[in-house]
């Protein structure tokens, strides 16, 4: 068959400016983007031209390849495919209409097809990809010969709302050769150099051969793809090298597939350090995301929670589109949902680790813990997932690797107690300097130690773990158990405590009456303490207040913040207090029971990290010392 030599001249059914605007405001956030869309075109036509070998003898599957040569003194860039290849019609067809996308045609009729088992990767809408050539080109030429056809043709165009196609007499190969004589400015693109950086970035798993001249530039394996018994501990931790930097290592990796009700493939891996910790800053990286193979972006941290965002990997899913924007990702309901699953998937992974190997999930949580932790604000979801992730300081000594869980605590807490304990401080030596926690030594009740406000806040975001709500020990919405309750349990004698204790002191309430003239307003409330045992007094929340340590936190962030007024509480049994209830009955001490008030509860802000008035403390502090002197005699033995 000799081919029509006659040069035809077409008009595309729209404005090739329309397009081009659509291209580089819309779709494309750069002109890299070409590269990318046409390799993926190269890959859709091979995909074909191999599918059409599996019926036809006829048709050659061998030595199928993308090839790349710039030709920098001609400017013109040329890539080639040995596709499938078109023909005149497939040209006038695909390549005059803006949009039409002869790939989804083609799966269309593979899936009215009766072979159930037909399976094609195609990657791009071919069409809109192609159209993205005039981003670089001011003429573009395709010259292409279809492995159903003998003749070969030309199709070209300026972009300027027509194209011609032409019938060519010379033998060319079957496939596919664009040639984009390039525009002023575009010289980069006759790089090697770039070329290479381009093709890597965007192109490297591709699932056919790229060449750029006779260099492989894209022998990466994908390996997500691959069945997880078939991988070695060398083919990930190679991968997560060429994820991420030469000679890094991973704690941990977390290989995912799914097929239904939507299809995905990822790698995840968590790093072995976490830099925001060592002062770098927010992590901004994110994971890498591909339309089979193909990258759509290299930063993409939507896929993840933020509370996950430690984690580097790659997410390779065939029901998202190729030609799309982060907004446009955002808002797909397949996105989503594969976010939801990929998340789960990560939250489940950690508590299997930490059921399976606490010391090494405690090696991660003392790492990433900060970051992970975060979740319990955000993800209301996962609230439940996250909560078992937790872990903390405890004043229970014989806590493995020194963390304990909120599922350990509350296994280890009594049947009577409907509280999880905590106490904030700055480090765990001044938390267990509290005189709040007495009662809790006594007793046996263990106490979290929290030594980071964060902790304090996720806590009461929490709100509550397995049927009991966290309590500050400083609330005045602390519950205890019952001590017989208790001592039932810890103490089968059954030691009965002295009830004597409960009974009110002699001259006790006249104490705090004096306690309360001292004091005024500056103080919520004087109260008899059922926490303390040795001390003689403590500084207690009101109901509804947060603790302490949070609130200096918030003061020291908002100047405007006010401290809540506090509960001081008094124990008539501390040796001082005891000895004031004997004294209270001579009117002539009152004054002085006043001011050790008043230095009792100065004591106790002192205690609690607060700043009592120094003028008025070291004034009262002196007259204690001068009262003190004057009671010792100067003369020697007496």
């Amino acid at each position: 068959m000799t081919a029509d030599v006659t040069k035809e001249k077409f008009t595309f059914q729209a404005e090739i400016s329309r397009l081009l605007h659509l291209l580089s405001k819309s779709l494309y956030q750069n002109r890299e983007i070409t590269i990318r869309e046409l390799v993926s075109n190269a890959s859709d036509a091979i995909d074909r031209r191999r599918h059409a070998s599996l019926t036809d003898s006829g048709i050659s599957a061998d030595d199928l390849r993308i090839t790349m040569t710039p030709d920098k003194e001609a400017r013109i860039l040329t890539i080639r495919d040995s596709g499938i290849g078109m023909t005149h019609e497939d040209l006038v067809r695909n390549l005059g209409t803006i949009a039409h996308s002869g790939s989804l045609e083609y799966l269309q009729q593979l899936g009215e097809s009766s072979d159930e088992s037909t399976d094609v990767s195609l990657i791009g809408q071919f069409g809109v990809g192609f159209y993205s050539s005039f981003m670089l080109a001011e003429r573009v030429e395709l010259r292409t010969r279809s492995v159903h056809d003998d003749s070969g043709w030309v199709w070209e165009s300026l972009g300027d709302g027509s194209f011609t196609i032409e019938a060519v007499e010379e033998e060319i190969e079957q496939g596919t050769e664009i040639r984009l004589h390039l525009k002023e400015g575009m010289d980069e693109f006759t790089e090697p150099a770039r070329l290479k950086y381009i093709l890597r970035k965007y192109s490297t798993f591709v699932p056919h051969p790229v060449y750029l001249g006779d260099e492989h530039v894209n022998d990466q394996p994908p390996i997500w793809v691959e069945p997880k018994n078939s991988l070695s501990d060398e083919d990930y931790s190679g991968f997560f090298e060429y994820l991420t930097h030469p000679g890094q290592s991973a704690k941990w990796h977390l290989h995912l597939s799914a097929d239904s009700p939507f299809q995905f493939y990822s790698i995840l891996y968590c790093p072995e350090t976490n830099l925001e910790r060592m002062g770098f800053g927010r992590s901004e990286h994110g994971l890498h995301l591909c339309a089979k193979r193909i990258l759509v972006q290299n930063d993409n941290r939507d896929l993840l929670p933020d509370y996950l965002r430690f984690l580097s990997g790659i997410v390779d899913s065939a029901d998202l589109p190729l030609n799309v924007s982060r907004e446009a990702l955002q808002d797909n309901t397949v996105f989503a949902k594969m976010r939801r699953v990929i998340t789960k998937k990560v939250l489940d992974h950690l508590g299997s680790l930490a059921d399976d190997d606490s010391a090494k999930y405690a090696e991660f949580y003392r790492e990433f813990g900060s970051v992970l932790r975060e979740g319990i604000g955000e993800d209301f979801e996962n609230r439940e997932r996250l909560g078992n992730l937790l872990r903390f300081q405890s004043t229970d000594t014989t806590a493995e690797d020194g963390l304990v869980s909120l599922a350990g605590y509350c296994a280890r807490a009594s049947e009577h107690q409907k509280q999880i304990y905590f106490v904030t401080a700055t480090d765990a030596a001044t938390a267990l300097r509290d005189p709040n926690l007495e009662i809790f030594r006594e007793r046996n009740l263990e106490v979290l130690l929290l030594t980071d406000p964060a902790d304090e806040y996720l806590l009461t975001t929490l709100g509550s773990f397995d049927g009991r709500d966290v309590t500050s020990v400083d609330s005045a919405e602390l519950e205890l158990p019952k001590a017989e309750a208790v001592d039932s349990e810890n103490n089968q004698d059954g030691d009965e405590k002295n009830e004597d204790n409960k009974e009110t002191r002699t001259g006790f309430n006249q104490v705090i009456k004096l306690f309360k003239d001292a004091l005024g307003d500056s103080v919520e409330e004087i109260r008899r303490s059922e926490r303390l045992t040795e001390s003689a007094c403590c500084l207690v929340n009101a109901q509804g207040s947060m603790s302490t340590t949070m609130q200096k936190v918030l003061q020291s962030n908002t100047p405007d913040f006010e401290l809540s007024k506090m509960i001081l509480e008094v124990n008539p049994d501390a040796p001082l207090v005891a000895r004031l209830c004997e004294i209270v009955t001579n009117d002539d001490n009152a004054e002085f029971i006043r001011n050790c008030g008043r230095q009792l509860h100065a004591n106790a802000m002192i205690l609690s990290g607060l700043a009592p008035d120094g003028n008025q403390l070291a004034e009262r502090t002196q007259d204690f010392m001068l009262n003190l002197a004057s009671g010792r005699s100067s003369i020697v033995g007496v």
